[in-house]
């Protein structure tokens, strides 16, 4: 039970990194097509946060875990300081770029090291194929 929540708790911050990144790189894009992409991208990660929300409270009564405001400064902080120098739409989608690989090795590995239920195993999947779709359609801004 503990580990259910546990990979729930590590998707959840996933999105949760991922739209706070996002958030503060979208404002600095320049194409429109990039724009709503990134923008088709926040949906993504907040439907599979509500599928979370939706499945958490079998595993705890407490709410799933977030970052904290210091990890929510420090992401934006180091986006910010990713791109003083370079501030393309090239250079902000490799920062996302390596942000969506570290979400697919966290995801995976949770899946291969765990015993998980079904539920928990078919969301981090989805979490996973979408972290592989949306790093296929990133590339294209390279």
């Amino acid at each position: 039970m503990e580990e259910n929540k546990n990979a729930l708790d590590e998707i959840n911050k996933g999105c949760t990194i991922a739209i706070e990144a996002i958030n503060n790189l979208i404002v600095k894009v320049d194409n429109k097509k990039l724009k709503k992409l990134l923008q088709k991208q926040l949906k993504c990660y907040d439907k599979i946060e509500d599928k979370i929300n939706k499945i958490y409270n079998n595993y705890s009564e407490e709410d799933p875990h977030e970052i904290g405001s210091l990890t929510k400064v420090m992401t934006n902080y180091m986006s910010n300081i990713k791109i003083v120098n370079d501030n393309t739409d090239s250079k902000i989608v490799e920062i996302l770029l390596q942000g969506t690989n570290m979400g697919i090795i966290e995801g995976r590995r949770i899946l291969n090291n765990k015993k998980l239920d079904k539920k928990v195993i078919n969301l981090l999947n989805e979490f996973i194929s979408q972290q592989e779709i949306i790093g296929e359609e990133l590339k294209k801004y390279l």
